[in-house]
């Protein structure tokens, strides 16, 4: 990935401290149930994001806002640990690191509560501050785990610095047309498609519908979950068009993560120039290797693993794109 930018994908969002239990089965409202397992690890959908994109061979660069302790300390390691330019990592003195609560059943299915703790304190003065980083990305990626204004000023700087803006609408909130006029690529899953458009997306029929909703709001491409089956990508861009993305199926552990995974690889690939057609696979292959273990970073897996997955199931032309298009400074590993 040769290019005049210094990074190819900055982050700005959310990070946590995830304590997990995987068990049988979810508790029911008022009950409670033995888990299995318990794991403590480094979360939040920016970092996961983050991470997400340095294993699949991003230069990454990553801004948020922890809390002065010692859980804010670990994650700062972890980040640096995958390669990943911490220096606009603001610390809180006054607010914790953000914590999530995520318990996991044996089919996969999670439930998840946080508490955002110095997440909700990442301000538009954290990310003016971070404006060297931004302009020098080719894309920047973002989530609702830190305040809309500050979303809203992320993207603006992204697009006046000529990067591609993709936005992992999650969790669900009310969004502003002004932000999404500003997107380039917008993730929802069902429930945040529905927030958005007020269509409630089964299939591919309804996924469409969806796209053209957010389209109307200026938003150039989405990638919406349409169904069990797989995701739907549209975009108005280079000419238009549109392709299904399917559901690679793998023994799935625990999803966390999976979606981060997702919008990490259409990242990536956007930022190498890759057609839609090879991003959504890429997306597909990431999401799915990274349900096959306990935990959230901990499945985020290597770009090589997703290219073996991707010709194991048949997708040559994609995989070799991939490989091919990749440059000298892209990771391997």
């Amino acid at each position: 990935m040769t290019n005049s930018k210094e990074w190819d994908v900055v982050v700005v969002g959310g990070a946590n401290t995830d304590y997990l239990v995987q068990g049988s089965a979810l508790p029911k409202p008022g009950e409670t149930i033995d888990g299995e397992t318990f794991q403590t690890a480094s979360g939040g959908k920016g970092a996961n994001q983050a991470v997400a994109a340095a294993r699949l061979g991003a230069r990454v660069a990553f801004v948020g806002r922890l809390g002065n302790e010692e859980r804010g300390d670990e994650i700062m390691h972890i980040l640096g640990r995958e390669g990943i330019d911490t220096r606009y990592v603001s610390r809180d003195r006054n607010a914790p690191t953000g914590v999530a609560l995520v318990m996991v059943d044996k089919a996969g299915e999670k439930q998840i509560m946080t508490a955002p703790g110095a997440n909700h304190r990442l301000s538009e003065k954290d990310v003016e501050r971070a404006a060297k980083v931004i302009r020098k990305a080719r894309v920047v990626l973002m989530q609702f785990e830190v305040p809309s204004k500050t979303v809203l000023n992320t993207a603006r700087l992204a697009r006046e610095a000529g990067a591609k803006v993709v936005l992992d609408p999650a969790p669900p909130r009310r969004t502003s047309r002004e932000l999404l006029g500003w997107i380039d690529l917008i993730r929802p899953n069902a429930s945040e498609a529905k927030a958005l458009t007020g269509i409630s997306v089964t299939n591919r029929a309804s996924a469409r519908r969806a796209a053209q909703k957010l389209f109307a709001t200026g938003v150039r491409a989405a990638a919406l979950q349409a169904g069990d089956e797989g995701n739907l990508l549209v975009w108005q861009v280079r000419d238009g068009g549109e392709c299904w993305i399917p559901k690679m199926r793998v023994k799935t552990v625990d999803a966390t993560g999976a979606g981060d995974a997702f919008i990490a690889a259409l990242a990536v690939a956007l930022a190498e120039g890759q057609p839609f057609e090879v991003a959504g696979i890429f997306a597909s292959a990431a999401a799915a290797l990274a349900t096959t273990k306990v935990g959230a970073q901990a499945g985020l897996p290597a770009r090589r693993k997703v290219l073996a997955l991707m010709r194991r199931l048949g997708f040559y032309n994609e995989a070799a794109a991939l490989t091919e298009r990749r440059g000298q400074t892209v990771r391997a590993d």
